[in-house]
């Protein structure tokens, strides 16, 4: 009686969505793309699938990006054979997951992902197989290996511009799902209700982002309004999952756009919640950090040059030091160890949000310590700091702190001026920074020895304190 009580209350979740079953078929006089713009493995796994009597396309991202007139970053195949089916016709092919099982096709460096055509999940309880499907009480999948036809595959698909499936054969396009229009109107919309697509899986909120940063599209308004109500639902994400994703909105090209549109809908929290409070508490300094950093970032992915995450989570997560900091020192601690404790904080609550992983956080420890470094030049130090390996990573920090309005003294000038200058010259930018420092030293004790003043006159050593 309350398990049928249980399932009247969450049939909202269980409403059979329309389904088209006849797709319309683009021939290749109607759209551009072509299968010579298809990596050859790619084309050879679709073709090998057919001969052996099973239907298969390309599908998802890379027709949509070939429509678009981008170079896909790999090739995804959707097909009627199970993944054990397409294993006994590749043998340099392995079965990977369990969540969501797929075959991995190995070509040297190449990998094409195959997956089997997925059905709706069992509409009652009783009849959910728990090995094939799963959800948890808010309705999140967790296991997902209902296998089904094309028809089916294509409403399980997220978003209509993934749910595309192109025939090399015939160089056919079909579109179950309108997206096609969706393409030509720059618009990323989910397949049915979106409610409860993001409630099968709350990812999807930010793939929704990544989407419309990556390829300058609109979020349809159907698919954005429970985008901010349902933001809270990625909290109970697996935090290496959340990391994952992390990178792939950020480390996209496209981070700058992916952060505002984060901040929009409510979903900077639940990935950053130290970084979004900061951000609340002073817009205009962290937020004009963060998205410093991510120009940067973008700004060296379009030129080819090497990113690292651990300078992007420094950035994000260092606008919530001061507070942390602050409120240490409040209770007693001294000003570096406070500090510290704070940077220790703040990187293990986050670790416990995104498990980022040591090779990580070690790096980003390190370009935190040498802000506290980079101050003190005197004698060797400014030599030995620049054959520090995390110098430049240091400087690079430094110099995006300044960016966004810290006042630091110059110090990033100085540093810039003291790489570009011969030995000598840095020689006489350590003798002047002593010099400084001596004369404002050295005023007091002048006073004190002048020999025409007694000693009682003389100023006491702490009277600056």
């Amino acid at each position: 009686m309350l398990k049928k009580l249980f399932q009247s209350i969450r049939s909202p979740l269980r409403r059979k969505r329309a389904v088209r079953s006849t797709p319309e078929v683009l021939g290749g006089s109607q759209h551009a793309l072509r299968r010579e713009q298809i990596s050859r493995n790619a084309v050879g796994v679709v073709e090998r699938l057919q001969k052996a009597g099973y239907q298969a396309y390309l599908v998802g991202g890379c027709v949509r990006d070939l429509l678009l007139g981008h170079q896909p970053k790999d090739f995804d195949v959707a097909t009627s054979a199970t993944p054990e089916q397409v294993r006994a016709e590749f043998r340099n092919a392995r079965v990977i997951g369990r969540r969501f099982k797929l075959v991995h096709v190995h070509f040297g460096r190449e990998i094409i992902e195959v997956a089997t055509f997925r059905a709706h999940h069992p509409q009652g309880e009783d009849d959910e197989d728990s090995h094939l499907a799963s959800r948890n009480e808010s309705g999140r999948i967790l296991r997902d290996n209902v296998y089904g036809n094309q028809e089916d595959d294509a409403q399980r698909r997220d978003f209509t511009i993934n749910a595309l499936y192109y025939d090399p054969a015939s160089e056919h396009i079909l579109d179950y799902a309108h997206g096609v229009h969706d393409i030509r109107n720059r618009l990323v919309r989910l397949i049915g209700d979106p409610e409860q697509r993001y409630l099968e899986d709350p990812v999807r909120m930010l793939r929704a982002v990544r989407f419309a940063a990556k390829l300058d599209f609109d979020i349809e308004k159907h698919s954005a309004a429970p985008i901010r109500r349902l933001a809270r639902l990625l909290n109970d994400i697996p935090a290496a999952r959340l990391f994952d994703e992390i990178l792939k909105l950020l480390l996209s090209g496209q981070g700058e756009r992916t952060f505002d549109l984060l901040c929009e809908y409510d979903l900077l929290a639940p990935l950053f919640p130290a970084s979004a409070a900061a951000l609340k508490a002073d817009p205009e300094y962290a937020g004009r950090l963060m998205r410093n950093a991510l120009a940067n970032t973008d700004e060296r992915i379009r030129q080819g040059k090497p990113v690292t995450p651990a300078f992007l989570f420094a950035a994000l997560l260092w606008p919530a030091l001061p507070a942390r900091a602050a409120a240490l020192q409040a209770s007693g601690m001294p000003a570096l160890p406070a500090l510290q404790e704070a940077a220790h904080e703040v990187i293990s609550e986050q670790c416990r949000r995104t498990a980022i992983p040591k090779r990580f956080t070690l790096p980003l420890r390190e370009i935190w310590d040498m802000q506290e470094r980079l101050p003190r030049r005197n004698g060797k130090r400014a030599d030995l700091l620049l054959e520090n390996p995390r110098f430049r990573a240091g400087y690079d920090f430094l110099l995006l702190r300044e960016s966004a309005g810290e006042q630091t003294d110059n110090l990033g000038e100085w540093w810039t001026r003291y790489q570009d200058v011969s030995d000598s010259e840095r020689r006489s930018m350590i003798r002047a920074l002593s010099e400084g420092e001596g004369r404002d030293k050295a005023a007091p004790r002048k006073r004190r020895r002048s020999p025409r003043k007694r000693r009682s006159d003389a100023p006491s050593a702490h009277s600056q304190d």
